[in-house]
């Protein structure tokens, strides 16, 4: 019992520095959602131009992720993660001299790329170290630092009010390439050891990608859980176009509508990861199912929660009520990579996590693309969030269709 507890050297130090490489990750992914306004001025399109803008970046970086993922199985994962760093954080620098919508479509696939072995990578390094009771909660911890980045995009909406659309992306490309440059030779890999099942280490074994993608897809629970993050991957809407939501419906400015979009949600969703991966890891020493029931009881609350925040029209009440669905689906984040470690093949756990990625991203953009298309038409926002409830509910659904394979 004492060898599953006992964590190897840096294994805490590891999740802060990924903390702050997720931080920057989902900052400079979601930050062009907070300053439309600015952007549209200066480049004219349409709404659903401009959802396309997230949308092709979501579809890219599916696409490209379970090919990403098995690079971080058949390679270094640290040397993986920098590299995509430095890469997309050039990427946000150039995105800044870009002067069409041709130049910012170019740019935002570029990001999706580069973006793409970043989080198979990373959860799978932390995985690395963290084998035991304390799987949940690190992976929680790792993914707070991803909702606060996420949660801080509202910068580039207020810095963007204040100069021009431009300066975010030269401020946080440089942060960074700079922050790269220190984790060259800082960020290290787990040592080599047999996890608790007594499955030898990863690197002993050697890899192939087309015998993981036949052994991943041969998994019946497998393919239920690419069901299940693919239904999620329809929360993208509510984070693509919840800016544009608060500014029309409630008549605010883009800096004020920003701020409600992302600090608030954002600040609800780091509470929310770091207390679903708490309380599956607690559960998990009585009920080996917790992981799985966790985010069950998360979608319960916030299927609704979401249904009801886009139709009310007293603006506090809203913003209360996607805080209450973002804290509660963040369970299901908290809890993925080890549902994943309960089902897939131990060698081809990054390549796994990109097939969930593709899945969960083709559908995010598509449900970003086709509300742009629905605003353009004249649908109201609420129709985009009800739309969203109802398959959150289907994946409820899912859960327990996975728990019952596994029994």
């Amino acid at each position: 019992m004492h060898s599953e507890t006992k964590l190897p050297s840096g294994a805490w130090k590891t999740v802060g520095f990924l903390c702050m490489v997720g931080c920057l990750n989902y900052l400079v992914r979601v930050m062009i959602t907070t300053m439309k306004g600015s952007i549209q001025e200066t480049i004219p399109m349409t709404d659903s131009q401009f959802g396309l803008l997230t949308s092709s970046f979501l579809w890219v970086y599916g696409l490209a992720s379970p090919f990403a993922g098995y690079l971080s199985d058949r390679f270094k994962r640290s040397r993986v993660i920098v590299v995509c760093l430095f890469a997309w954080s050039l990427t946000t620098w150039l995105t800044a001299y870009t002067d069409s919508f041709e130049g910012l479509l170019a740019t935002r696939i570029l990001m999706g790329l580069s973006e793409a072995c970043y989080i198979p990578a990373a959860l799978a390094l932390i995985t690395d170290y963290h084998r035991g009771a304390t799987r949940s909660f690190a992976n929680g911890l790792h993914l707070a630092g991803i909702m606060a980045g996420s949660g801080l995009s509202f910068l580039g909406g207020w810095i963007a009010d204040i100069y021009a659309w431009e300066t975010p992306f030269v401020l946080f490309g440089t942060i960074g390439v700079v922050y790269a440059a220190f984790l060259w030779p800082t960020l290290k890999e787990a040592p080599k050891r047999a996890d608790p099942a007594g499955v030898p280490d990863k690197k002993e074994i050697s890899v192939s990608f087309w015998e993981g993608i036949f052994t991943l897809l041969k998994n019946r629970a497998f393919i239920l859980l690419l069901f299940f993050w693919g239904g999620l991957g329809l929360s993208w809407v509510v984070v693509g176009w919840l800016p544009a939501f608060y500014k029309e419906k409630y008549n605010l400015s883009q800096g004020e509508a920003s701020v409600y979009a992302t600090m608030y949600l954002n600040t609800a969703t780091f509470i929310g990861v770091l207390a679903g991966g708490a309380l599956a890891d607690y559960w998990n020493r009585f009920n080996k199912s917790a992981r799985l029931w966790v985010p069950f009881l998360g979608l319960l609350i916030a299927a609704p929660a979401v249904y009801i925040a886009g139709d009310v029209y007293i603006l506090p009440f809203a913003i209360a009520g996607f805080m209450l669905y973002a804290m509660t689906l963040t369970f299901s984040d908290s809890n993925l990579m080890p549902i994943l470690c309960m089902i897939a093949d131990s060698r081809y756990l990054a390549t796994g996590y990109g097939f969930l990625n593709m899945i969960s991203c083709l559908v995010g953009g598509l449900g970003v693309y086709l509300g742009g298309v629905m605003l353009d038409l004249k649908f109201p926002f609420e129709y985009l969030f009800q739309g969203v409830s109802v398959f959150l509910g289907a994946c409820a659904l899912l859960l327990l269709i996975i728990k019952r394979s596994l029994s």
